[in-house]
């Protein structure tokens, strides 16, 4: 419930300044008592802001004072937003009647608007007078009789200016495109006209003066009105500045072609999951075992053969289930039914697997990744990045403070010879289509390039990969601004009633879908990097071993007896 304060002989620090409940307090007055007057003036902004003032003028001769009597209520800044309720009688009908007023400037001479809230019975108390409307204040006061607002709209390309009611070159400073129209269609819902001021930033902190640039400088200094371009809710703008509504749905996101599987992962163990590896494994080496067990058996017997060939050893054995596995010939001569039986079982088995195995390895090659899911995933990847080149990019990319974002500017924006990855649109798009490039950019304007210059295929396998972690942009107005609610309302009405939709509809392209289907992606060396690095270390254990051999041969010469090296 509201809590009704009276104050007499007060001084302003009894104000409610800081209270949070603020919209809940009524300040109750009476222009009789002594201060009064110099309380009202010294309110400032909360006689517009958040705070309901009943105002009374008591004296002896009659309860009501004539409504003429309230002059000074005409110095105060009581702008469209204020709640100041003061009773007085009128003087031609001598009817007790609750009314209001406000200008909507004091810096520009508007005219005073007076307006009758409602009419005091005795029996009934306040009745609200016909025709009045509603109750809420914003919504009564929706006319602002062609007063001029002020906007303030950020363009990077001073081409726009030349764009700014077509739909040539959209994706240029489309952000601002839209809220620009937006703009004008708040100031006809509101009956105002309204004038822009162009500036080429949306406004950063100096840390020397406190003080901002750009846009956010403008409402600061109260050279606008209105924030024309919507902007991202950060903390920092929190205190300077009253978010409104979302009026563009776009984000700054990493796009980049989902690159081949191949490319982040060894397809060579990716088609048979670890069950699979292990029973295969278990296979191959149970096989070879029975085999050596087989062979010795036929030897140590005779049985279909001389007895006379080298003994059967292990290795042998595993080496010969080996080479089965890969589909290579047996160099071991199966004698007898058993060994024949077990040559044949390897065979026939592991012909199964081998062409499970070949044909997941075609699909695998051809298969785009999905391992790029996030912030540390894109920082460990092969893959490089860039971001286009705006005002807001390089504050929030050269600012950043969290870890991983830090070390993905430091490692992959930043080169070593001190030059950044800021590149223009066209740029960014086309290494976004070369593949294995990441683009930090605004979505619905590379999306638009994306739909003009990529073949059907290419647009399949696109991801995106947020940076910032922000919410939709935010229009905004100066802070504590008597046109706040207003604004705010008729934005919303705009949202409700389609417009809003409809020329971000216009100016934004929607991600293009997958209609192609797949190309034929050619194998290259990523694609086969496992099986040279296996072949690689296979030839170096290979002349590590003829090394050894070598030196252990000529060690033992050395060591034993000539007659005794030439018996061996």
């Amino acid at each position: 419930m509201p809590t009704a304060i009276q104050f007499g002989d007060i001084n302003t620090s009894n104000l409610p300044w800081k209270d949070q409940n603020q919209h809940l307090v009524i300040i109750l007055v009476d222009l009789a008592c002594p201060g009064t007057k110099d309380l009202l003036q010294n309110a400032d902004q909360l006689l517009y802001n958040r705070v309901r003032w009943l105002v009374l003028h008591s004296t002896k001769e009659k309860a009501w004072k004539d409504c003429n009597e309230y002059k000074v209520l005409d110095r105060l800044p009581l702008f469209i937003s204020n709640e100041l309720f003061y009773f007085c009688t009128d003087p031609i009908t001598n009817r007790h009647l609750v009314r209001q007023q406000y200008r909507l400037s004091v810096t520009k001479p508007t005219e005073l608007i007076t307006e009758v809230f409602g009419v005091w019975e005795p029996t009934q108390g306040v009745v609200l007078a016909a025709g009045h409307g509603s109750l809420i204040t914003s919504m009564r006061r929706q006319n602002f009789n062609q007063f001029q607002l002020r906007a303030s709209i950020v363009i990077l390309h001073n081409e726009t200016l030349n764009h700014l009611d077509d739909l040539h070159d959209k994706h240029i400073d489309t952000i601002s495109r839209v809220n620009y129209q937006l703009t004008k269609v708040i100031a006809q819902a509101l009956n105002a006209t309204v004038s822009f001021t162009f500036v080429d930033s949306w406004g950063y902190r100096d840390p020397n003066t406190g003080r901002y640039n750009g846009m956010i400088g403008e409402l600061q200094s109260d050279l606008a009105d209105l924030g024309g371009t919507a902007m991202f809710f950060t903390q920092d703008r929190i205190h300077i500045i009253d978010y409104l509504s979302m009026t563009t749905p776009t984000r700054v996101k990493f796009v980049f072609r989902a690159p081949k599987l191949s490319f982040t992962d060894n397809v060579f163990v990716l088609p048979f999951d670890q069950p699979v590896w292990y029973c295969t494994i278990s296979f191959i080496l149970l096989s070879g075992v029975l085999l050596a067990v087989v062979l010795r058996t036929e030897q140590r017997y005779a049985i279909g053969s001389d007895g006379t060939g080298p003994p059967a050893r292990l290795s042998d054995a595993l080496l010969n289930v080996f080479g089965t596995t890969c589909q290579q010939g047996s160099f071991i001569e199966p004698k007898t039914p058993p060994s024949r039986c077990l040559i044949l079982l390897c065979l026939v088995v592991l012909m199964f697997l081998y062409a499970s195995y070949s044909a997941n390895i075609v699909a695998l090659i051809q298969s785009p990744s999905t391992k790029i899911q996030t912030l540390d995933d894109l920082l460990a990847s092969r893959l490089k990045t860039g971001a286009e080149d705006t005002v807001y990019n390089r504050y929030y990319f050269q600012h950043q403070t969290e870890p991983i974002r830090k070390a993905l500017y430091e490692r992959k924006m930043r080169n070593r010879d001190g030059t950044e990855n800021f590149l223009p649109l066209a740029e960014g798009v086309e290494a976004i289509r070369q593949g294995h490039y990441a683009f930090n950019v605004e979505l619905g304007v590379c999306y638009k390039l994306i739909s003009e210059t990529f073949q059907e295929e290419e647009k399949c396998g696109l991801q995106e990969l947020e940076y910032l972690k922000v919410i939709d942009p935010y229009y905004a107005v100066q802070k504590n601004s008597s046109f706040r609610e207003p604004i705010r309302i008729t934005l919303f009405k705009l949202r409700e009633f389609g417009i809003q939709g409809r020329e971000n509809t216009l100016l934004y392209t929607k991600k293009p879908r997958c209609t192609g289907g797949s190309s034929f992606i050619p194998v290259s060396i990523v694609d086969v990097w496992p099986a040279l690095m296996t072949l690689g270390w296979g030839y170096l254990l290979t002349v590590c071993l003829l090394i050894a051999e070598q030196l252990w041969f000529r060690t033992r010469g050395r060591l034993l007896p000539t007659d005794v090296y030439f018996q061996h």
